[in-house]
C-alpha cells in the first residue's frame, strides 16, 4: 500500500465532530488542534467543562490561588481536554509567554503542561486568557487524515475569540458558523451523495 503524503497541516484549526461520531469522548466536541505534523496530531477539546473549577484543581495540587482580585478566577471551569493523560493538566493560553515547557501553536497562543504556569496563574492571575484541561486528544501518524477522509470531522481555521471569549456552550455553534453551517442542519451522512 502506498503511503499517503502528508499534505495538509491542521495546526490552529478547529475539528468539529460530525453528528455520526460514535466515540463518546468526541461526540458533539469542538477540538482545537495544537500540533499536526508527520508524527501525528495533538488537540484539546474546548467545549467540555468538567464538574471542577480552578479553585478545586489548585487545592488538589497544592498551589495557592492568591490572585483574588478577580473573584471569578477560582470559579473558572477546568475542561475535559481529551482521553489521553487525563490525570495531567494542560493550559491553553494567550500570550505565549516563557514557561518551562510550552508548545508555541502560533506566536500568540501556547499550550503549557508544566507547573510553573499554574503557579503564575495562582499568584498573579496571568496569563489572563486561559483554558485549563485535564487530558488531551492525540492521533498517530496518518490517523487524523484517515478520520477526515471518513467524514468523522469537519475542520476550519480557528478563531481565538471562540476559545477565549465565548462561553463553552456557544463554542461549537460559533465554529460551525465559521463554515456557514448550522449544527442542527448537519446530516450524519455528509459527503455521501
Amino acid at each position: 500500500m502506498a503511503e499517503v503524503a502528508h499534505s495538509v497541516c491542521l495546526t490552529h484549526n478547529f475539528l468539529i465532530a460530525m453528528p455520526a461520531m460514535s466515540d463518546p469522548n468526541f461526540s458533539r466536541s469542538l477540538t482545537y488542534i495544537c500540533e499536526h505534523n508527520e508524527q501525528g496530531a495533538l488537540g484539546i477539546i474546548i467545549n467540555r467543562p468538567m464538574n471542577m473549577d480552578l479553585a478545586t484543581l489548585f487545592g488538589r495540587i497544592n498551589i495557592s490561588l492568591e490572585a483574588s482580585s478577580d473573584a471569578t478566577l477560582g470559579a473558572t471551569p477546568v475542561y475535559y481536554g481529551g482521553p489521553v493523560q487525563t490525570d495531567r493538566g494542560f493550559v491553553l493560553h494567550r500570550p505565549t509567554g516563557h514557561w518551562q515547557s510550552t508548545l508555541a501553536i502560533r506566536e500568540d497562543i501556547g499550550l503549557t503542561s508544566t507547573r510553573d504556569i499554574l503557579q503564575e496563574i495562582g499568584a498573579h492571575g496571568t496569563p489572563s486568557e486561559i483554558l485549563v484541561t485535564l487530558g488531551y486528544a492525540g492521533w498517530s501518524a496518518g490517523q487524523l487524515e484517515w478520520e477526515l477522509s471518513q467524514n468523522a470531522w469537519l475542520n476550519v481555521s480557528a478563531d481565538p475569540q471562540i476559545i477565549f471569549d465565548l462561553p463553552p456552550e456557544e463554542r461549537l455553534a460559533a465554529a460551525m458558523h465559521l463554515l456557514g453551517v448550522d449544527f442542527a442542519n448537519l446530516s450524519d451522512v455528509a459527503g455521501h451523495a
